[in-house]
């Protein structure tokens, strides 16, 4: 089948875009810019387009994917339902391609791409052969895409409810807060999908997660499947820092074990402790002319922001922490304003980078200024630049010996770590 993919470097389409040409399908796409994932895509074969225009679509595509970032009306999208070209969100693609599969979906407010990496890590460190799709680039894997058999694990994302699009025998549910709130108007919107998704496992399959949070507790009265307490696991000494990243390794070795129950001791905590982690989770970059050391996170919710600057400062107690901050998306800024504000205590320095607006329009008064005068409220030291190069020449300021910085977000500050060093 060929099948043309709008949006395809995003990290989970880029994924899907390795799985359909594993499994023989002709494959090709477009998105906005380059990217490390288009660059991936091009050195295995896959052509990429990165000027979207209706002309990218040819009549012998069988199928458009496309990703949440590409609306109703984009041209690509227009020009395939003139030629009657079926389509398919992403989502709705990968629970189509994992009918038939043993799935295993990592899911949770934070956390999902790392435990999905190390639960991958574990079984192909014991000789499984899982296919996998993962949030994240992995160093150990020289992709997001592990070619495999039917045992299938996925990164699964409550956004707009996409975790309901599969049906997996093993669900894990690392943690719960309110995200996405530009979908899930309460928290308790929120965990109704999870309620959902927690009833729809089988009664032979597991729920995989901590039954003592508050937040997933309640839920749990739903399951049908056998549920798993992750929090019961040791876990050996991690290359990773941060209690957030042990709550991680601990989902990943109660569902290797639930999954592969013959699976050793040995083997499993071997595999976590020679974990490097993966692309933008706490990823070191290297060191500035000056001697900086230079880091980059993913982190774009409170919490994360909060757990990871704690670790940096708990891991590097002497050192000045300098962080630059890529808001992402204006819903989020807006609902999560206060707690945003109350999550740079860890951090000397801050630099707050204009709102990364994604998918979404401005909201009138909710701007990165706003951000850092409510950080400096909280006792913080944060200053809002005008753009990313503006970012960059503050982080210049502060390349000493003594500083950690850390570049952070779901945008494209972590272009700035690179251009550092």
């Amino acid at each position: 089948m060929k099948i043309f993919m709008i949006g395809i470097g995003g990290i989970g389409m880029s994924a899907l875009a390795q799985l359909y040409v594993h499994a023989g399908h002709v494959v090709s796409g477009s998105d906005r810019a380059e990217s490390p994932t288009t660059k991936l895509l091009k050195e295995k074969g896959i052509l990429v387009a990165v000027e979207q225009k209706a002309e990218n679509i040819v009549n012998d595509a069988e199928l458009i994917v496309y990703s949440d970032a590409v609306p109703e009306d984009h041209p690509e999208r227009v020009e395939g339902r003139r030629l009657g070209i079926r389509e398919l969100s992403y989502f709705e693609a990968l629970g189509e391609v994992s009918q038939g599969m043993n799935a295993v979906a990592v899911a949770g407010a934070h956390g999902k791409t790392t435990t999905t990496a190390m639960l991958v890590k574990i079984l192909k460190d014991a000789g499984e052969n899982p296919t996998a799709v993962i949030g994240s680039l992995v160093p150990e894997f020289g992709s997001n895409f592990v070619p495999g058999g039917d045992l299938f694990v996925v990164e699964a994302c409550e956004y707009r409810d996409h975790l309901l699009k599969l049906s997996p025998n093993v669900l894990v549910i690392g943690n719960l807060e309110w995200d996405h709130t530009d979908w899930f108007k309460t928290f308790g919107d929120m965990q109704e999908t999870f309620r959902i998704a927690i009833g729809r496992v089988p009664e032979g399959g597991a729920i995989i997660t901590n039954p003592h949070d508050p937040n997933i507790a309640p839920l749990l009265p739903s399951a049908k499947a056998q549920v798993v307490d992750y929090t019961k696991e040791s876990v050996p000494e991690l290359q990773l820092i941060g209690e957030f990243n042990r709550m991680n390794a601990q989902a990943a070795k109660a569902a290797a074990k639930y999954v592969e129950p013959a699976l050793s001791e040995e083997v499993i905590d071997s595999s976590l402790a020679s974990f490097k982690g993966t692309w933008r989770r706490f990823e070191k970059k290297g060191e500035t002319k000056n001697g900086a050391l230079v880091y980059d996170d993913y982190a774009h919710h409170p919490t994360a922001v909060r757990k990871t600057l704690e670790a940096v400062r708990s891991h590097f107690p002497k050192k000045k922490i300098v962080t630059a901050f890529h808001p992402h998306l204006y819903s989020r800024t807006r609902d999560l304003m206060e707690e945003f504000a109350q999550s740079f205590g860890a951090s000397d320095e801050v630099i707050i980078a204009p709102i990364y607006a994604a998918r979404e329009e401005p909201i009138p008064g909710v701007t990165s200024e706003v951000l850092a005068e409510k950080i400096n409220q909280y006792g913080g030291k944060a200053v809002a630049v005008a753009g990313l190069d503006q970012a960059l020449e503050k982080l210049r300021s502060f390349d000493a010996p003594e500083t950690v910085i850390i570049t952070m977000g779901a945008g494209d500050i972590y272009t700035l770590a690179d251009k550092l060093i």
